[in-house]
């Protein structure tokens, strides 16, 4: 197991900023740029996914880390409803929606093991979040 220092250096934590970043993109087009409050929705639970993982990170408890990596699974799963609604009302093309749904399902099946990985760990406070696989 290598040990990280920061919650950038987490394979998890890169891959929530970079599929952020995306739906960031997606959502500054036409038509979906224009609907507000939706558009909002969709990029404050991708914004969450990444800064619970980065919350949770800095926290001093594995406890609290297995927490917050939970929510950012929840806010992948929210993501992954949100291109539905999002693929039905025509904002986005069905390629798409099949980019980013894969992307996020992907992000939670990393989250997952990871999460059992501390679960079963011996290791607490701190340092715990500093482990990655």
């Amino acid at each position: 197991m290598a040990t990280n220092t920061r919650f950038e250096d987490l394979e998890i934590g890169q891959i929530a900023r970079m599929r952020s970043l995306r739906v960031f993109e997606l959502t500054q087009k036409e038509p979906f740029f224009k609907v507000f409050k939706f558009r909002d929705q969709i990029r404050a639970a991708a914004r969450s996914a990444m800064d619970n993982i980065a919350e949770g990170f800095e926290r001093s408890s594995k406890l609290e880390f297995i927490n917050f990596l939970s929510i950012a699974r929840g806010s992948s799963g929210a993501i992954r409803s949100q291109l539905y609604s999002a693929s039905d009302q025509k904002y986005i093309e069905e390629p798409v929606h099949q980019e980013l749904n894969e992307r996020y399902t992907t992000l939670s099946s990393k989250i997952a093991p990871f999460i059992a990985y501390l679960n079963k760990s011996e290791v607490k406070g701190q340092k715990i979040a500093g482990r990655s696989k």
